[in-house]
C-alpha cells in the first residue's frame, strides 16, 4: 500500500515550509527506511507500506495537520541575523509554539502556535516589544481561503500589512500610542531615542560635575550608568528569554566595570557611540530591504472585474482563475493572466528588466505588476493574488534567509561559539596578569573590558545574508531568480554546464534555412510559391515558410483548390498551374542531379528538406531546421572564458547533435532518454578531469528530472511554475546571456562574501591584539565593533549595482 498526503488537504502544514519538514521528520521517524520525502505537491514514500504503517502515517498527518495555526507579527527595528537570532531564541520558548519563522527583510515574525496554547499568542507582542523589537499583530484574513493560503515563509499576505515603523509608536504592551502625546518632549524620531538619551544624559553629567565640582567625581558615574539603563534593561530581558550571549550584555559589563575603575567618561561615550553604532546598521539594514519593499508595492490595491456588462472595483485578493479583468493606460496588472480582448505595448520591467514595453496581444501571457502603457486590454486571470510571478519573486528574494549558503551556515555555527569564547578570553585577560604576575588590576580591568567589546559577532554574522540579500536583489531587477543563496553561491562555483538543445540552445521552432533553386526560378519567388501554398494548413513547418516570407515582406499569389495531401504535403493551383509542396518520397518523385545531393546533404546536417513541384516536375527545395539562438554562440564562449565547459545532451540523432554542437563549439552527448541524461549528469559530475559543481540548463519543463538532478538546476524563459519547482535559479528574458550575467553575479557575491569575513574577522583579530596590549581603550572597540558591521553592510550594498550593463 502506498501513502501520499496532498499539502492541499493540510493547509496549516502545507503552507509552512518549517511545519513540513518537522511533520516528515516525525513520519520518518514513526515509520524509518520508507524513503518519506516531501515535494510541492504533498508527501509521497518510495516503498511500499502495510496497512498498520499506513495508519500510523495517516494519524500523525491528521494530528499535526489540524492541531496548529499561524499568526503574523508585524516586528521593526531588527537590523541584522543577531537579532533574528534573538528573537527566535526567546519565542522558541514560548509554551505551544512549534514552529518560529522571522523575516528580517520583511521585519515579520510569523509563528505555528498549537491550538491548546493559542492563549500564548497574547503575550507575544509585549514580549517582543519589551525585547527591543516593537511589534503589530496582523489581522488575520477573515476568510478561509486567504486563512488557508497564508505562509509561515513569508507568504504574500505578509505584504498587507504596513511596517510596524508606518503604524506610529508602540508602547510597552505593543499597542500604538497616540503620536502626537508621546513625541511631545522629543524633537527628534523614534529611533534616535537612545542617541538622544545618552547623550542628554552624558551633558547634564558634565554641566554637573563643572557647576558643582564637589559632585564631579559621582555626576559622570551616575550618568553613565543612567545612559546605559536601556541597555541594561534590553541585555535582562534577552537573558531570561535564553539569549544569554548578547551585544547588549556584554556592553552593561562594560559600562558598569569602566564605571568601578573609574573611567566614567569613558563609560559614557561607549554607550553613545554604540547607540551611534546601532542606528547606522538600521539606516544599512533598511537600505537593503528596500529592493524587497520595493517589489511588494509594485502589486496595485485594486482592480477593474468585468461582471454583468459593466465594472467592479475589488481588491487583487478577490480575483478568481478566469475572472475578466480590465487593465487601462497607466495602470498595473492586477494578477498574471492572459490577454482576452485587446492589444498594448506592456512595461514588464519589475519581472524582466526589459528597458522597453513589448507588445501584447490577445493570448499572449502578461504579470502582475507590468505596466499597460497605451491602450486599454482585458485579461483573463490565470494565477490569483498569492499565487502570481510578482508573488514568487518577492518570495524567493525573502526565502534568502532560508535557504543559507554554506559558507552561511558555517558562519552561524563559529559566531555562536566566538563570543563565549572572546568573554573567557576578556576574564583570562582582567585576572592572570595581576594574579600571576602582579600587575595593576585597574589597567587589566580597562584592557579586558575593551576586549569585551569586540564579542560581538553581528558582523561576522551579517556577513553572509548581508551580500545575499543585496545579490538577489540585483538579480530581479536584470531578470534572474535564484531561490536563495545555496544555489547563488554553487552557480558561482561551477565549472561544468549541461545544456539541452531543443529549446535552451536552440529557439525550439523550425525555420527557414536554406534554399535550393533551379534555373528560371529565384530565391524569392520560390518562397513565395511554397508559402502561399502552406497557408491552407497549420503545421509547424508550414508557419515556419510563411514566417520566412513574411519577413522578406513577400506579397503571396492568389491560390486555387488549395487542399492538404495527408501525410506528404500541400497542393494548389496558381495562374491555373498545379503546384505541390512535400516531402519528395512521398510525392512520389525520386529528385536527381544537383537536387538529390542537396537534399542528402541537408538531411545529414539535421535540417528536414521539401521539394517544390509545378507539374509534377521539381522547380526548389527548401531545408527548415530548428536553429541556434542568435545569443547562443556567443553565451557560451563567454562561459568558456569563465572557465567554465558547456556540454549539450540531448534526444536527437547523433548527426542532428553533432552539426549544431559543432556550430556553437562545444561538446556532446546526443540519442538520451531522460533518464540517460541523468545517467550523463552522474558521469560528468564522477569525470577526474572535472571538478566543482555540475549545473543544468533547460526550459523548465521537459528537463525537470535533469535540472532537480544536477548540482545546481537552471530554467531559460517563461518562469513557468514548473521551472520555479524544479530549478535553483530561472532566466525569465528567455536567453543565454542571463545564464552568463547569473555566474558572474554569483562571483561576485561569492567575493564579497570573503570580503566581509575578512573586514569582520580581520578587524576584530586587529583589536584583539590592541585591546590586549592596551594599544586601544573602550571607544575604539565599540567603534571597531559597530563599525566593522556597518562597513559590512556598505561593501554588500555594491551588488546592487552588480553587473550595470546587464539590460
Amino acid at each position: 500500500m502506498s501513502f501520499v498526503a496532498k499539502w492541499d488537504d493540510i493547509p496549516a502544514i502545507g503552507n509552512c515550509g518549517r511545519c513540513r519538514e518537522s511533520l516528515i521528520d516525525a513520519l520518518n521517524k514513526a515509520v524509518p527506511d520508507h524513503g518519506i520525502t516531501g515535494d510541492g505537491q504533498g508527501i509521497s514514500v518510495s516503498l511500499p507500506v502495510n496497512a498498520d504503517e499506513d495508519a500510523v502515517l495517516r494519524d500523525i498527518v491528521a494530528k499535526k495537520g489540524g492541531a496548529v495555526s499561524h499568526y503574523h507579527w508585524q516586528v521593526s527595528g531588527m537590523d541584522c541575523g543577531s537579532c533574528v537570532a534573538k528573537i527566535e531564541t526567546a519565542l522558541g520558548k514560548v509554551d505551544g509554539v512549534s514552529c518560529v519563522d522571522v523575516s528580517m527583510m520583511r521585519e515579520t515574525v510569523t509563528l505555528g502556535i498549537d491550538d491548546a496554547h493559542t492563549d500564548s499568542r497574547n503575550n507575544i507582542t509585549t514580549m517582543l516589544t519589551k525585547l527591543g523589537y516593537p511589534a503589530q499583530e496582523k489581522p488575520v484574513p477573515g476568510s478561509m481561503d486567504t486563512l488557508a493560503k497564508a505562509s509561515c515563509c513569508g507568504a504574500s499576505s505578509c505584504s498587507d500589512t504596513k511596517s510596524g515603523q508606518d503604524q506610529g509608536p508602540l508602547g510597552q504592551d505593543g499597542n500604538p500610542v497616540d503620536a502626537q502625546k508621546a513625541r511631545w518632549y522629543a524633537p527628534w524620531s523614534s529611533e534616535n531615542d537612545e542617541i538622544a538619551f545618552a547623550a542628554i544624559f552624558l551633558l547634564l553629567g558634565g554641566a554637573t560635575g563643572a557647576l558643582v565640582p564637589a559632585t564631579s567625581p559621582y555626576a559622570m558615574s551616575i550618568a553613565s550608568i543612567l545612559a546605559a539603563v536601556p541597555v541594561m534593561k534590553k541585555a535582562l530581558r534577552l537573558a531570561q528569554s535564553g539569549a544569554i550571549f548578547s551585544i547588549e550584555l556584554l556592553m552593561s559589563v562594560a559600562v558598569i566595570g569602566a564605571v568601578a575603575i573609574g573611567e566614567s567618561l569613558e563609560a559614557g561615550m561607549v554607550v553613545l557611540l554604540f547607540a551611534i553604532g546601532e542606528r547606522l546598521e538600521g539606516v544599512a539594514a533598511g537600505r537593503a530591504r528596500s529592493g524587497v519593499k520595493a517589489l511588494m508595492k509594485l502589486a496595485p490595491e485594486q482592480a477593474r472585474l468585468v461582471r454583468d456588462g459593466g465594472f467592479e472595483t475589488v481588491s487583487p485578493a478577490q480575483l478568481a482563475q478566469n475572472d475578466i479583468v480590465e487593465i487601462r493606460p497607466g495602470e498595473r496588472i492586477p494578477a498574471d493572466g492572459v490577454i482576452a480582448s485587446g492589444a498594448a505595448e506592456v512595461d514588464n520591467s519589475h519581472l524582466t528588466g526589459e528597458s522597453v514595453p513589448v507588445y501584447r496581444k490577445e493570448g499572449d501571457e502578461v504579470f502582475a505588476g507590468a505596466i499597460v502603457t497605451d491602450s486599454p486590454v482585458r485579461m483573463a486571470v490565470t494565477r490569483a493574488a498569492g499565487q502570481t510571478m510578482l508573488d514568487r519573486v518577492i518570495e524567493l528574494v525573502e526565502q534568502s534567509e532560508k535557504h543559507k549558503a554554506p559558507v552561511e551556515r558555517f558562519v552561524a555555527k563559529f559566531a555562536r561559539i566566538y563570543t563565549p569564547i572572546i568573554m573567557a578570553l576578556a576574564a583570562a585577560t582582567v585576572v592572570i596578569p595581576p594574579v600571576v604576575f602582579g600587575q595593576s588590576w585597574d589597567e587589566w580591568i580597562y584592557r579586558g573590558l575593551a576586549l569585551l567589546l569586540i564579542g560581538c559577532p553581528c558582523a561576522l554574522v551579517i556577513s553572509t545574508p548581508a551580500a545575499v540579500t543585496s545579490a538577489l536583489a540585483r538579480a530581479t531587477r536584470i531578470g534572474l531568480l535564484v531561490k536563495g543563496g545555496a544555489g547563488l553561491e554553487l552557480i558561482g562555483a561551477v565549472r561544468t554546464m549541461a545544456f539541452d538543445k531543443t529549446g535552451t540552445l536552440t529557439e525550439g521552432k523550425p525555420k527557414l534555412a536554406a534554399i535550393k533553386t533551379t534555373d528560371g526560378y529565384g530565391e524569392n519567388g520560390l518562397l513565395t510559391i511554397a508559402a502561399a501554398l502552406e497557408t491552407v494548413t497549420s503545421h509547424p513547418l508550414a508557419r515556419a515558410v510563411v514566417q520566412a516570407a513574411e519577413n522578406r515582406n513577400l506579397e503571396l499569389p492568389v491560390i486555387d483548390n488549395a487542399r492538404t495531401i495527408a501525410g506528404a504535403g500541400v497542393e494548389g493551383k496558381i495562374d491555373g498551374v498545379i503546384y505541390q509542396v512535400g516531402a519528395a518520397t512521398r510525392l512520389g518523385v525520386t529528385p536527381d542531379g544537383e537536387i538529390a545531393d542537396w537534399l542528402a546533404a541537408q538531411e545529414e546536417e539535421g535540417s528536414t528538406a521539401v521539394v517544390i513541384l509545378k507539374d509534377g516536375m521539381v522547380i526548389g527545395a527548401l531545408a527548415l531546421r530548428d536553429v541556434a539562438r542568435p545569443d547562443a554562440k556567443a553565451a557560451l564562449a563567454e562561459l568558456n572564458r569563465l572557465n567554465i565547459t558547456p556540454v549539450m545532451l540531448t534526444g536527437d540523432a547523433t548527426r542532428v547533435a553533432r552539426r549544431m554542437a559543432a556550430e556553437l563549439g562545444m561538446d556532446y552527448r546526443a540519442e538520451l532518454m531522460p533518464e540517460d541524461k541523468l545517467n550523463a549528469l552522474s558521469a560528468l559530475r564522477d569525470d577526474p578531469k572535472r571538478s566543482g559543481p555540475v549545473a543544468m540548463v533547460g526550459d523548465g519543463i521537459n528537463d525537470a528530472p535533469a535540472l532537480k538532478a544536477a548540482d545546481v538546476g537552471i530554467a531559460i524563459g517563461g518562469g513557468t511554475d514548473i521551472a520555479l519547482e524544479a530549478a535553483d535559479a530561472v532566466a525569465v528574458k528567455d536567453r543565454l546571456g542571463d545564464v552568463v550575467n547569473l555566474v558572474k553575479l554569483s562571483r561576485a557575491a561569492r567575493r564579497v562574501i570573503r570580503e566581509n569575513i575578512t573586514i569582520a574577522l580581520g578587524l576584530k583579530a586587529v583589536f584583539l591584539v590592541t585591546s590586549i596590549t592596551g594599544l586601544t581603550g573602550l571607544w575604539l572597540a565599540v567603534l571597531a565593533d559597530t563599525g566593522a558591521t556597518v562597513l559590512v553592510t556598505i561593501n554588500s550594498l555594491r551588488l546592487l549595482v552588480a553587473l550595470r550593463k546587464a539590460r
